[in-house]
């Protein structure tokens, strides 16, 4: 068997059978899905013309060429720059209003406030915009609001709060698209708001000085894919070049690049697409938050247990829900807080804060996923008869139904919602999204038919708040929405192979070679190889609920690898009923140190007995 990539197997171009072979003959996998090669033959032959144009190597090629990056722009992908990256600020709708009106508040050295989110984006913008107010000696006030008791985005009592405390500007960030009364709240006092946001909007503006969304409707910069923090970004730039144009000395001595850790964790954490600018904030961002520039991101990233160099994992799993545990059940500021520090004990005490909270986030949504799973099972049989899945009750905290929304997509494989209920009757519910369907559409039309208090959000997640007694008509309303798209989704449910492996084959060279195309996330995923008819040497449990395995090949050569999360579903009960047995599996390759040496695993995601 090769060691090296297999050559993907053709589409089939007769217009009497369209459908691609099944990779490997995998009609249907452990997990219910269709193995097929992500290469059609026109990608098979831009990945060779990359490789004989530009001398990138042929593996690398493939993963470009897999992922759609056209021939010519495959050299500036693979070292994509802030500069060439980055359009003019001014082409952002409102950019040149808020970063004038952001300069003459550091002018005049005016009170500003900053009205940020509970999440990582809203703490990243946060903590980017007041470090950025600080160095031009304004020391401005964030104010988070506390998930359970204001919800999301500006009320009109924390706006007026903060006014009343001298505020004179107040710049929202990652919300505020759609807080019409907070913000005429803060119009009737006389105090100019400022929202830097991108979130989806409807037609009607908010009454604010400036709105900065790249996602409103007369806004053609093409920056919609951005999160919060990298929209503040840019809005930094064309502040920064407004006061330098100005005279102002502290503008020589700025270093916007520096802050860019902050800004990869942001567009890391928020899924948001890893193309254009959002390629070149994770790659100059990794690079800033490997000098540990940031003490507070510093001493997260000690409590996580770091190993190695920083990578997207460590921003979207170490240290990404450590920050979210404060706003899902403590201090929601406390993320914020801790990326402005400056401060070493300081950060190492917020730091300790917060892996706490993570780890009493993790008990609560282990007992909230087995109550929901149940729910499930009671509700809707196995879950294969329904389009969307609602769950909902009275004793879960509402800063963790996003998480069991998640878990309940990943095991059932069609859009969830999870909702908890407070003791009027008031539920709080986040939902997530299967690939090919927007649910935050469906939840704003849940809105405009009168069944929701509000709602909104995106293509793959969403966020409601409903009335108990239209839960019923909720679930129905959302079956009959998802009733035209979802069912043919979900049974065209694939898995896309970029090539074949064998044990001896995955080395630390070839990962080396596949980070050059890196790094991966949404909208770039991460390559994933078929291991094909290896034997399972041995499969057993690890941890609360992960399946470890050690796959060999006919030559005698092993690759050790992991199933996360996998005991007790279909894929887990596969591997560990198989001892023995010839399998494929399908995973992405990762390099762990251990005793100062990388080592080659495999991240299981899918297996097939072997014939």
């Amino acid at each position: 068997m090769n060691t090296r990539l297999t050559p993907a197997i053709p589409l089939t171009t007769s217009p009497v059978d369209p459908v691609p072979r099944a990779f490997l003959n995998v009609e249907r996998s452990a997990s219910g899905q269709r193995w097929v090669s992500r290469l059609d033959q026109a990608a098979q032959n831009r990945a060779l013309a990359i490789t004989q144009i530009h001398s990138i190597p042929e593996l690398v090629a493939r993963v470009l060429a897999g992922r759609g990056v056209a021939l010519d722009d495959a050299p500036a992908f693979l070292d994509p720059t802030i500069r060439s990256s980055m359009p003019e600020p001014f082409t952002l709708t409102d950019c040149e209003k808020a970063s004038q009106r952001l300069a003459n508040a550091i002018d005049r050295r005016e009170r500003v406030a900053i009205f940020g989110d509970y999440d990582v984006d809203g703490a990243s913008a946060s903590a980017l915009l007041y470090r950025f107010l600080h160095h031009f000696g304004i020391d401005a006030e964030i104010y988070i609001p506390d998930r359970i008791f204001e919800g999301y985005g500006p009320n009109p009592n924390a706006i007026r709060q903060l006014i009343g405390k001298g505020a004179q500007l107040i710049v929202t960030v990652d919300c505020g698209s759609t807080s019409h009364e907070a913000l005429a709240a803060a119009r009737d006092e006389g105090c100019d708001v400022v929202v830097i946001d991108h979130h989806q909007l409807g037609h009607e503006l908010p009454p604010c000085l400036a709105l900065v969304n790249p996602n409103r409707e007369d806004d053609l910069s093409g920056q919609g894919h951005l999160c919060a923090a990298g929209v503040v970004f840019m809005v930094l730039v064309a502040t920064a070049r407004l006061l330098r144009e100005r005279g102002d000395p502290r503008s020589r001595t700025l270093d916007l690049l520096a802050w860019l850790d902050i800004v990869a964790l942001a567009t890391v954490c928020d899924v948001v697409p890893l193309k254009g600018l959002n390629r070149a904030y994770v790659v100059k961002g990794l690079l800033a938050a490997r000098h540990m520039g940031n003490v507070g991101l510093a001493a997260l990233f000690r409590k996580a247990g770091l190993g190695g160099p920083v990578t997207p994992y460590h921003l979207g799993f170490l240290v990404g829900p450590r920050i979210n545990a404060g706003g899902r059940i403590g201090d929601a500021a406390l993320g914020s807080r801790l990326l402005t520090l400056e401060d070493a004990v300081e950060a190492e005490e917020v730091a300790g804060q917060l892996d706490d909270l993570n780890r009493e986030r993790q008990a609560m949504e282990a007992a909230m996923l087995a109550e929901a799973e149940a729910e499930v099972l009671a509700e809707y049989g196995d879950g294969e008869g329904a389009c969307v899945l609602v769950t909902a009750r009275d004793s879960w905290h509402p800063g963790i139904v996003g998480l069991i929304a998640a878990r309940l997509k990943e095991k059932f494989k069609r859009p969830a919602f999870a909702i908890a209920f407070d003791a009027s009757g008031k539920g709080s519910g986040s939902g997530r999204s299967i690939n090919g369907f927007d649910m935050g559409r469906m939840v704003r039309a849940a809105v405009d038919a009168g069944l929701l208090v509000k709602g909104g959000g995106h293509a793959m997640a969403a966020g409601l708040t409903v009335e108990r007694g239209n839960l019923g008509r909720l679930r129905a309303f959302f079956e009959e929405q998802a009733g035209q798209g979802v069912p043919s989704l979900v049974a065209n449910h694939v898995m896309k192979i970029d090539g074949a492996l064998a044990a001896s084959g995955a080395t630390v060279a070839l990962f080396d070679e596949l980070e050059q195309a890196g790094p991966y996330g949404s909208g770039h995923p991460q390559p994933i190889f078929a291991i094909p008819s290896h034997r399972l040497k041995d499969a057993r449990l690890v941890g609360a609920a992960h399946v470890k395995v050690t796959l060999e090949a006919l030559d005698g050569s092993r690759l050790e690898g992991i199933a996360f999360r996998a005991a007790e579903t279909p894929l887990g009960n596969l591997l560990l009923n198989s001892r023995g047995a010839q399998i494929h599996a399908a995973g992405c390759l990762s390099a762990d140190q251990w005793q100062g040496n990388r080592r080659i695993q495999l991240r299981i995601l899918d297996a097939a007995l072997s014939p």
